[in-house]
């Protein structure tokens, strides 16, 4: 059974709104009633605890539909079960394509009544958790930014890798994040009060990197005119970083394994044998099992790095989040640059959603900074990006809107069409507002939240999609509208 939930009933029949109080108050729901629908709906507009709206179809004024549509606007979360005297197969359709979680026929049976109520509800109550726990996890690693699928699961497994100690193994694209993934699981991690240290090994010589990591100690080579403590040492009982792992010259990855089997070392040139305790992230552009197999890489060390593999999906697989993060960008680089109240045209935005985005987020955090800087006006136009950017040409990503990872991707071409034919920015811009709403399972509040335009820019532009009868690719959803 459901918990007990904040119920409004619509029925101007006298009779029947008085049983289904009754019946529903006695299952220990909060039950206001009405006769009519604006009482109602402005009863909803200053109640935020609501969670089913059940109302009739045949009502003086407003109608069920005006209801749903209505009631959608004033809380997108908010269940509607329509009941209907007119047990037509087209007022069912209708009330299910306008977004009606479920619908009954008079004459009502009350257990019935219960039944789709309780459904109702609990699918409601169960959205409400997932949402909360998701905004949890979001929350946890703020400087992450992204509401895309994929980011939602990359955050969920970063929520359970956080609590122990085992090695990870972060993936990506140059650009994707690996380091803030790596520092947020620190953060959230037991090891939080200890140092976080990253290093990268492509950056440092192959002759001193062994120094780095294990430190040395006076006199063990020319120069060396004291004592040092390595990364390693100094990341003792917090978490060690070591970036673009798949550089690690061989040698160093045989003391490297080491390391990792005996937690001990030795510096260089010293005899002591230090013990260390640290949790060790590692990270990778390119493809270790190729260097494995090509025996650039130990597959020892390979194995003993992989316990847990984290992949983050490129800019392109999340185009969803590209609004997201450009505006994201725009206000942290408007306020630090004394320009706030910057923001983006809807057609510079639609240009950022169709670029092709090879440098992932840090192409467009660089990018969106020499906007703030150089854009003349507060609003940033398709004329004030630079032109590689205004093609807005998406590239076809692996993972589609069904896809593993639930990402958008441009669909498949038109039968018959070039394979490389390029997209309109017309085009661009609809599936962007159709993938949108596919994510925001129809909120177009949201939706337009995420595509960084108005709301009523988004309604406007649905509209001119169904009079030109290009609303879906094949028939997606109204939806709710706010």
């Amino acid at each position: 059974m459901s918990e007990p939930a904040h119920i409004i009933i619509i029925e101007d029949d006298e009779g029947s709104r008085a049983a289904y109080t009754r019946y529903l108050s006695k299952l220990g729901h909060k039950v206001a009633d009405f006769p009519e629908a604006d009482p109602a709906l402005d009863y909803l507009r200053s109640n935020d605890g609501v969670s089913l709206v059940i109302t009739d179809l045949m009502l003086p004024g407003t109608d069920g539909f005006g209801v749903l549509r209505a009631a959608r606007q004033i809380h997108a979360d908010v269940g509607v079960l329509m009941i209907t005297g007119h047990a037509s197969v087209e007022s069912a359709v209708e009330a299910m394509k306008l977004g009606a979680d479920d619908y009954l026929t008079k004459p009502v049976d009350l257990f019935e009544l219960r039944r789709r109520t309780e459904a109702i509800i609990e699918k409601r109550q169960l959205a409400d958790r997932v949402q909360q726990l998701e905004l949890r996890v979001c929350e946890k690693f703020g400087k992450l930014v992204g509401r895309s699928k994929a980011m939602e699961a990359l955050f969920r497994q970063m929520e359970l890798v956080s609590r122990t100690r085992s090695n990870v193994l972060i993936v990506g694209e140059s650009g994707t994040g690996k380091e803030l993934v790596a520092n947020a699981i620190h953060e959230n991690s037991p090891r939080r009060a200890a140092t976080f240290l990253p290093i990268n090994c492509a950056a440092i010589p192959a002759e001193i990197l062994e120094s780095e990591l294990f430190g040395h100690e006076r006199g063990a080579f020319t120069g060396a005119t004291g004592r040092k403590f390595g990364k390693f040492e100094l990341a003792d009982r917090g978490t060690l970083f070591l970036d673009e792992i798949g550089e690690l010259p061989l040698e160093m990855q045989v003391k490297l394994l080491r390391v990792l089997e005996q937690r001990e070392f030795m510096r260089v040139g010293g005899t002591e044998t230090i013990k260390v305790d640290i949790r060790l992230l590692a990270a990778t552009n390119s493809d270790l099992e190729s260097a494995v197999e090509q025996g650039r890489f130990r597959s020892d060390l390979y194995y003993r790095l992989k316990v847990v593999t984290l992949r983050i999906p490129p800019l392109r697989e999340r185009r969803e989040d590209i609004p997201v993060l450009a505006n994201h960008f725009l206000r942290q680089f408007a306020q630090e640059n004394g320009r706030e109240g910057m923001r983006f045209a809807p057609d510079a935005m639609k240009a950022l959603w169709g670029a092709r985005w090879e440098g992932n987020v840090r192409e467009l955090r660089n990018l969106v900074e020499s906007l703030v800087v150089l854009a003349p006006s507060p609003e940033i136009g398709l004329g004030d990006l630079p032109e590689e950017y205004r093609a807005g040409e998406a590239e076809p990503a692996t993972g589609g809107a069904g896809g593993p990872d639930g990402a958008w991707a441009a669909p498949e071409p038109a039968p018959g069409g070039p394979e490389s034919a390029p997209l309109t920015m017309d085009e661009i811009e609809r599936r962007a507002i159709l993938s949108a709403l596919e994510r925001t399972g129809g909120n177009r509040t949201q939706a337009a939240e995420i595509l960084g335009i108005g709301l009523r820019t988004l309604q406007r532009k649905l509209k001119e999609y169904r009079l030109a009868g290009r609303t879906t690719e094949g028939g997606a959803p109204e939806g709710p509208q706010g």
